[in-house]
């Protein structure tokens, strides 16, 4: 039998190993239709350029191409079902990922099928020195570009001025993925009332609870979800601390977010992919709302999926990208619970000194199983990472298994002993 071509749109070696030790890599290759250099931490994102490179990477490999999928956002998601339709091979439309992917879009459609689990929302244009009389929400609220990832300029907007110190960055820093996935929703036929909106921001009103992601797929019309993951903020904090896998919620809540995300993905349209969907549950209100559609799975998921399952969510995308149904996710892992920490520092600065290889190797000895990320190198400024929220600096990423929610924490606690940072802090944070 033939071995069959999956081409990864920015493939990194984190999750190369992964797709490598899926039951599918023996019948599978894995290659890069983009690396990881090109979608991140780059100046900007040269659409007609990267399809470009993508089309003559896959050429230029040989052989048969039989699948292409990505587990990362922005521009991943978008390139799949441009290059899929390009090379004739399963793939979900664009106009249901751009659907997804535009905030406002998204909440147009949503508001269809889903009305009562959706917040207030209104586009608005940040270079408009009326923008704020014109939003027609009573603070608090939240304000984020209409293409961002990673809450990349989300603030909590509390009252006029907090709005306007917002604007001068929204306006300096909003095109930077604002402006490519324009050209994209003009170049591949978005609805021209959509693609040339001047408004590039969205404003939300606040909901708020314990915050949660679906994790599932959708295959010939049929929607399936098969994991729950907790989203743990730091107390006092916007900021995300882990996601916890299995979820802690109730079944009940659980099903009934299962139920809102069915009617919001075929409201959409959105087929022959996986996704992840943001849920929150207000226990005062005893109230789900839906927070936002992602049309992959959340590779900050993989991992803990791996710990729990014995093999990670990357087979449900490779299965679906082979135009085949995913084989069920069996809990055949060595530990009942699973984490991916956030440590994270709210002060700017440059970094000195990160952990060790041998540090983190003496802790990966100690604990089986954990694997550590550290996503900055020395001589660094933290301003100067790509994809952070508004309000803290992500400066290692823990992947920890256990028995229970109590030896994660523990193991994580002896994690943070071991990974030390040296960071000459600024005088002033930058941070909101």
């Amino acid at each position: 039998m033939s071995r069959k071509n999956v081409f990864i749109i920015g493939l990194d070696p984190f999750n190369r190993a992964k797709l490598e030790r899926l039951p599918q890599a023996a019948e599978c290759d894995f290659h890069a239709a983009l690396d990881i250099a090109d979608i991140r931490n780059v100046e900007e994102f040269d659409m007609a350029a990267l399809i470009d490179k993508a089309v003559r990477n896959i050429e230029s490999a040989g052989g048969s191409v039989d699948a292409i999928a990505s587990y990362y956002d922005f521009p991943g998601t978008v390139l799949v079902p441009v290059l899929a339709e390009r090379f004739g091979v399963p793939g979900p439309t664009l106009e249901s990922v751009l659907k997804c992917e535009n905030k406002y879009w998204s909440r147009l459609e949503q508001r269809k099928a889903i009305p009562e689990h959706i917040p207030q929302f209104q586009p608005f244009d940040p270079f408009d020195d009326d923008a704020w009389s014109r939003i027609a929400l009573l603070p608090p609220f939240w304000i984020k570009p209409i293409k961002s990832f990673r809450s990349f300029l989300a603030f909590q907007i509390n009252d006029e001025r907090q709005f306007r110190a917002a604007m001068p960055v929204c306006r300096e820093r909003g095109g930077f993925m604002n402006e490519p996935f324009r050209y994209l929703m003009q170049e591949f036929g978005a609805p021209p009332e959509i693609a040339e909106m001047p408004e590039s921001f969205v404003a939300e009103s606040q909901i708020g609870g314990r915050q949660c992601t679906l994790e599932g797929y959708s295959h010939g019309g049929e929607v399936n979800v098969y994991g729950v993951v907790d989203s743990v903020r730091a107390p006092d904090s916007s900021s995300f601390a882990r996601y916890e896998y299995p979820s802690s919620l109730p079944l009940e809540i659980q099903h009934r977010m299962i139920d809102v995300a069915r009617s919001a993905v075929r409201g959409i349209g959105l087929d022959h992919s996986p996704f992840n969907v943001e849920f929150f549950y207000d226990p005062n209100a005893d109230h789900v709302w839906l927070l936002e559609i992602n049309p992959r799975i959340s590779q900050a998921h993989t991992d803990i999926f791996e710990k729990v399952h014995g093999v990670s969510h990357h087979s449900v995308m490779v299965d679906l990208a082979l135009g085949r149904k995913p084989k069920p996710m069996e809990r055949q892992g060595p530990f009942n619970v699973a984490a991916h920490f956030m440590f994270r520092t709210v002060e700017s600065g440059r970094v000195l000194r990160v952990p060790s290889p041998a540090a983190i190797e003496r802790l990966k000895s100690r604990q089986p199983g954990t694997e550590v990320k550290i996503p900055v190198r020395p001589g660094q400024h933290l301003k100067d990472l790509q994809g952070q929220d508004m309000y803290s600096y992500e400066i290692a990423n823990v992947f920890i298994g256990g028995r229970d929610q109590s030896e994660l924490l523990d193991k994580y606690d002896e994690a943070l002993a071991v990974l030390q940072f040296d960071i000459e802090k600024d005088t002033e944070t930058v941070i909101a």
